[in-house]
């Protein structure tokens, strides 16, 4: 998998990226190379839409020992299998198991290499009504995972997260940053030679389920005569799934071990999106729903003064891990200043129509 250069027109110009007039990059995050051949490779949640792409991945560019798919719905699993036979793919395993099993977890992590942590409860008005279902799954079921990894010596863990996390005000974001922190703080048990822990954290990702993209073209296909914007002035950062997958590889092995890793990525408003995807209808602000921000935040300023930046992602460094700190700076990142906040309405890098148009052919390639 070389590295691709893609562009997107942006509103703005990006001073870090070569590129034509009025031009930024549509980073494709494929650097540095993780190598999987050969290796075994566990994703929890497998069956949602990370999970799928992440196997469609995998399968295109390696030739893994074992590529296991970890989630508790069989009647998923069994469509998954339709997609990913075990007979053309032979390295594939399916294993039905619950994050909140710390026993299965730890059968199913056995010679397992590296593990992508997806599995979770992501929708927000179901944290708030359900909420010590939601505290079982994302909580406790990283720390499950923390104990499971740690005892079958998995090399390295990465978690996805969410920017919900970043200052949250919701249970699922709070739920989250409480993970975060779980997988963080687990490097300090692993040891020097142990498992090492990371987190990825990014913003909307165009074409997965959920997205507000494929709600408005169903509301659109159902003849509705306008679509609910709940602001005006809402900005969301966006990427898609194949940036998000190949971020976390590349995440992966560029971790030491407590990073959350954020990535450079554009953002738009909410009405942008609308505009581009119908243009033919209104639109009807609706409000801001509970637990929901005007603006998305990845980085809080209060975390500026553990964050480097490299050339497509910013790092966050953990507050114990000052060799890590050196070993980034020594490969070229440079502290962001003092009171850096990354924010999709400060975002520099905001989407005009064409760039919209550009990825949004990107996600439905």
């Amino acid at each position: 998998m070389g590295h691709r250069v893609k562009k997107i027109y942006l509103a703005v110009k990006d001073d870090e990226v070569t590129a034509a007039p009025e031009g930024a990059r549509l980073r494709d995050f494929t650097q540095p190379w993780l190598d999987l051949n050969d290796k075994s490779v566990l994703v929890t949640g497998g069956t949602g839409s990370f999970g799928r792409h992440f196997v469609k991945t995998v399968i295109a560019h390696y030739k893994p020992r074992r590529l296991v798919i970890y989630s508790r719905d069989e009647l998923k699993q069994y469509e998954m299998q339709q997609l990913f036979p075990m007979e053309q793919h032979p390295f594939m395993r399916y294993f039905i198991g619950d994050v909140r099993d710390r026993d299965r977890l730890e059968l199913a992590l056995n010679n397992i290499d590296y593990v992508v942590h997806a599995a979770a409860l992501k929708q927000v008005p179901t944290a708030e009504y359900n909420p010590f279902e939601c505290i079982r799954t994302n909580v406790f079921g990283a720390e499950n995972l923390v104990y499971a990894a740690l005892r079958r010596n998995v090399r390295k863990v990465i978690a996805l997260s969410t920017d919900k996390a970043a200052n949250p005000v919701n249970l699922y974001g709070a739920s989250k940053l409480a993970s975060d922190k779980i997988f963080v703080a687990a490097n300090n048990l692993a040891g020097a030679d142990g498992t090492r822990f990371a987190v990825v954290r990014y913003g909307n990702v165009f074409g997965s389920r959920g997205s507000v993209v494929p709600f408005f073209r169903k509301l659109a296909a159902d003849g509705a005569g306008e679509l609910p914007i709940t602001d005006p002035r809402m900005t969301r950062f966006w990427i898609t799934l194949t940036q998000g997958v190949n971020f976390v590889l590349s995440s992966m092995e560029l971790s030491r071990g407590g990073e959350i890793f954020v990535p450079k990525i554009p953002s738009t408003t909410v009405t942008d999106i609308a505009s581009m995807i119908c243009p033919t209808l209104g639109q009807r602000t609706v409000g801001v729903r509970p637990g929901e921000k005007l603006h998305e935040t990845m980085i809080p300023a209060d975390d500026s003064r553990w964050t480097v930046e490299l050339e497509d992602r910013y790092v966050i460094l953990a507050s114990f891990a000052a060799a890590a700190r050196e070993a980034y700076l020594n490969r070229g990142a440079r502290p962001v200043a003092e009171d850096f906040a990354y924010s999709s309405d400060s975002n520099p890098e905001q989407l005009d129509v064409r760039g919209l148009q550009a990825l949004l052919a990107e996600a439905y390639t």
